[in-house]
């Protein structure tokens, strides 16, 4: 966080004061120069800006009078600390058996919702399960700020684009799924769903496209009563009626991450959609919760047994004895 006066920076996932002091001048040519190579403008006409930088770090402006006096600029820097979900094992944030049962989950190509707050560690997640995917696979990403990072030869990236200065030209979120649906991807990737681009998500997830994104919520069940209010705002015409049923058939596993107060991030929970809707609830079950501060085995299993077994994957083996449904 950068004001005239007051950097901070964010270590171990808490802020500090530095001794830098910029002016405000300072703190407007440096946003000058790192918004030269994204393309994008912050003016009073557009006084929120939302870029990436030439290291992959990600860049927000917001200018008075939306600010009350300064510029405020937050750079959220991406230390690559986790490639693979083993590496997220080394690094404490979930335990060896659940990382070996998510791989064999987007393996088998199953539908998987990442959630938690700011700073939880939703992208990195999202940028290790993507690690898994199989080789032979096109993977499609729509983000609002180019973040994530497959592993894969066969990836098609979009990212949205700002309104020019007449008004014209501007490619939302939601625009970009329905493009992707178009560009023959066998899974589809989305940074992350905060509005009506969330119903395009769930429609195409329903016609049998695997696919991944994040979403900002407190726990997994909060997720899933964000992706059935959400799509919502796409319109009058769309009810609860069609959607909450959409949510239970299309996502299948919802990973729930945390920051912790002494920095850590944990995976707190991995729960799985058995498809099933009562009183306009999505009944969900614990494959992982936490207990004890530990990440173990819960007594839920995931849907589509026959997709691990297609895979090569033993449930059985992955998550202990117990019937698959």
């Amino acid at each position: 966080m950068i004001l005239p006066g007051k950097v901070f920076v964010a270590r171990h996932g808490r802020p500090e004061l530095t001794p830098t002091i910029l002016t405000e001048q300072q703190v407007r040519d440096l946003v000058e120069r790192m918004l030269r190579s994204s393309g994008r403008r912050v003016d009073l006409s557009s006084p929120f800006v939302d870029a990436a930088l030439p290291d992959g770090s990600r860049l927000h402006v917001v200018i008075p009078d939306i600010t009350r006096r300064h510029w405020a600029v937050n750079i959220r820097k991406f230390v690559v600390a986790a490639d693979e979900l083993g590496d997220l094992v080394r690094l404490g944030t979930l335990p060896a058996s659940a990382a070996a049962f998510l791989t064999a989950a987007v393996e088998s190509g199953l539908n998987i919702l990442v959630a938690g707050g700011t700073q939880a560690g939703k992208t990195t997640l999202l940028n290790c399960l993507a690690a898994a995917i199989p080789p032979t696979e096109r993977v499609v990403t729509c983000e609002e700020v180019f973040e994530l990072k497959v592993p894969l030869r066969d990836v098609a990236a979009m990212q949205c684009r700002q309104a020019s200065l007449e008004g014209t030209g501007e490619v939302p979120l939601r625009r970009l799924v329905k493009e992707a649906l178009r560009m023959r991807p066998s899974r589809i990737l989305v940074g992350e769903v905060r509005q009506e681009e969330s119903l395009d998500l769930l429609i195409a997830l329903n016609s049998g496209l695997p696919g991944m994104c994040t979403v900002h919520a407190n726990s997994a069940r909060e997720a899933v009563t964000k992706m059935c209010t959400l799509p919502l705002l796409a319109g009058t015409n769309v009810a609860s009626g069609f959607v909450v049923p959409t949510v239970a058939s299309s996502i299948d596993l919802v990973v729930h991450l945390a920051l912790h107060a002494d920095g850590r991030r944990r995976v707190q929970e991995i729960v799985a959609l058995p498809g099933r809707v009562e009183a306009e609830v999505v009944e969900i079950a614990d494959i992982f919760l936490t207990r004890d501060d530990q990440l173990v085995r819960g007594e839920g299993f995931p849907p589509h047994a026959d997709r691990f077994a297609r895979a090569g994957h033993d449930l059985a083996q992955l998550l202990g004895s117990g019937s698959t449904r």
